[in-house]
């Protein structure tokens, strides 16, 4: 008969936990003083410093003890370590130095156990590192999802500080409009001059709602699922055609064509200057990116899934394989442009999924880009 031999390191977790139990203090104050040497935790008391690492290894051990990791997600407590990313953030430490401070403890209690001859080899350092793992991702998303709050109400309070300061020169522009409007029924060519003034109101107007809705936005929208929408059904082609006509200036004297390809019986279920705001983007972008190209808007029913699709293509210079995945995401730019900030296309994808729709993009570097957006048709439920 043969006798497998147990591996050397079968009964090496429940003396880690052990380990853990009996050098606790000892384990703490060792990490405290590598954890020193992150710039952001010198100035820190031991309680703050300490944070949920005492919490962290209690855990690890009772991990060690039952000598499973499979289940190590549901052993953490689920609130200390994205806590400890939060409290990280507060203390002012990079991410990379929260990531470096468990670490830090993962060489500790390797010393420790080579100290007192443990191996953590096999099954043993999969325990360790599936708890310190998961601790780590709990603390870096609570981390970065917080920063990302704090970076948008940073970026929305200095929006609203701008949109505050545009309505006095706003004010100024339409009331010059009005005289202007006054003054130019006895001129030579009044009919082309009254077109040209009725143009200068009408996006005087639409700047000043713009920047009234911008500043109402940052006072009471806190999530983006906080969209009022404002529904009604309405023709879509002339809410287009309108916008065409005014965005025609920003593309130059025919240099960039804009063509609208919606039909005109084509009826929406939407609220209209939320809808107008998300082609304006799409078009203005697609200037930008399509000099001397041109533009197709188009839009379709499609009955069997009770939407309307709309799309918006150009022929430009093409989004690249590796920044589509991210067009998206809020503050992404190409870099290419100092006065972009990357808001655009988020405004896009809040107000779409607002609809309850979803917005999607299609490209090819150098052979233009395609954006696709849907639209539910509630009214006709």
């Amino acid at each position: 008969m043969t006798i497998t031999a147990m591996p050397a390191h079968s009964n090496q977790a429940p003396k880690m936990a052990a380990l853990i139990k009996q050098h606790l203090d000892e384990i703490l104050a060792t990490w405290r003083n590598k954890a020193r040497q992150i710039p952001a935790a010198r100035q820190l008391d031991t309680p703050t410093l300490n944070d949920h690492i005492p919490v962290l290894l209690e855990e690890l051990a009772v991990a060690f003890e039952r000598g499973a990791h499979s289940k190590i997600v549901n052993r953490i407590p689920k609130g200390s370590s994205p806590t400890h990313g939060l409290q990280r953030l507060e203390n002012g430490f990079e991410i990379e130095e929260v990531v470096a401070e468990y670490n830090m403890l993962r060489h500790c209690l390797h010393e420790l156990a080579e100290r007192h001859d443990v191996l953590l080899v096999g099954h043993p350092v999969h325990i360790l590192n599936g708890v310190l793992d998961t601790a780590i991702g709990a603390a870096i998303k609570a981390y970065v999802v917080q920063q990302a709050l704090e970076t948008q109400r940073r970026r929305e309070d200095y929006l609203a500080f701008v949109a505050h300061d545009l309505r006095t020169p706003l004010g100024a522009v339409a009331i010059a409009a009005q005289i202007l409007e006054k003054e130019a029924a006895n001129h030579p060519q009044a009919d082309r001059v009254g077109t040209i003034v009725k143009t200068l109101q009408r996006n005087a107007g639409y700047l000043t709602t713009l920047v009234n809705k911008v500043l109402q936005e940052n006072v009471n929208l806190e999530t983006e699922s906080g969209v009022t929408l404002e529904r009604r059904r309405f023709d879509l082609w002339p809410l287009v055609e309108a916008l065409i006509h005014d965005l025609r200036p920003v593309a130059g004297s025919g240099s960039t064509k804009l063509i609208n390809e919606i039909p005109p019986d084509l009826l929406v279920c939407a609220d209209a200057a939320l809808l107008r705001r998300v082609f304006q983007n799409l078009i203005a972008n697609a200037i930008r990116y399509a000099p001397d190209g041109e533009i197709r808007i188009s839009a379709r029913r499609m009955h069997t899934q009770n939407l309307v699709e709309c799309e918006v293509t150009d022929s430009g210079s093409g989004i690249t394989a590796d920044r589509l995945p991210h067009i998206f995401n809020k503050f992404e730019t190409d870099g290419k442009r100092s006065t972009d900030f990357g808001l655009g296309l988020t405004i896009c994808k809040t107000f779409i999924e607002a609809h309850g729709g979803t917005i999607t993009a299609s490209s090819q570097a150098g052979q233009g880009t395609s954006f696709y957006f849907t639209l539910p048709d509630i009214a006709a439920e």
